[in-house]
């Protein structure tokens, strides 16, 4: 990747999803310099580099409890882009820590695709209390409860919807969570732009979802 200048910075839906990875499976290096993102998709690496126009190599790493090399990384450097992202809100170690970003309503969307693909979930069930009733949930997670309230504050504001949020079984992790009716809104926000970077597993599955309940 070319080193950039801080006025070759400029926002878009691939920049913006990008960042949307960062902050759920990235991480800033302490070195003030590198930026590593981690996933076990292949696909979602290889999506990271094309909107960043990165080249650097992907490589194996040890997923903690398996001990074999289950996930894949990419890592590069460069200053500018560092520094820039600690402008918008970013940290080294951010898991807890993370709260609002300075991300533009016009791309808040993308970003939050990003942010879906990288540690969101989706699912669904039919629910044995009434007859033919299919529930389905898509669910965002952070485990800082000021990043979750920024994100359900954020989607009322652009998307009129409500959500809840809740801990995980384990009280580890934060989770804002829509329910049918509010996801099909917060679905076609996520895909709102044609052919916009995306994870297509997650995709698809929401596709197939939606498809279901019809």
């Amino acid at each position: 990747m070319k080193p950039l200048r801080r006025d070759d910075i400029r926002w878009s839906s691939a920049l913006a999803y990008a960042i949307g990875l960062i902050a759920t499976d990235g991480n800033l290096s302490p070195d003030g310099r590198h930026i590593i993102f981690v996933s076990k998709d292949k696909e979602q690496i290889r999506t990271f580099k094309n909107c960043l126009g990165i080249k650097n190599k992907i490589s194996r790493k040890k997923g903690g409890y398996t001990g074999k090399e289950d996930y894949y990384v990419v890592q590069f450097g460069d200053v500018v882009l560092y520094k820039w992202l600690l402008e918008i809100g970013l940290t080294p170690n951010k898991s807890r820590t993370i709260g609002k970003l300075k991300v533009p309503d016009r791309y808040f969307f993308d970003f939050l695709r990003g942010h879906f693909d990288g540690d969101g979930s989706c699912f669904s069930y039919w629910d044995p209390r009434w007859k033919s009733s299919f529930m389905f949930y898509v669910v965002f997670n952070s485990a800082s409860l000021t990043h979750i309230e920024w994100l359900r504050k954020t989607l009322n504001r652009l998307s009129n919807v409500t959500g809840h949020v809740c801990q995980d079984g384990r009280k580890i992790i934060w989770q804002l969570k829509y329910a049918k009716r509010e996801s099909k809104v917060v679905i076609k926000c996520l895909y709102r732009r044609r052919n916009a970077p995306c994870l297509m597993r997650k995709y698809k599955k929401l596709r197939k979802i939606l498809a279901t309940d019809k």
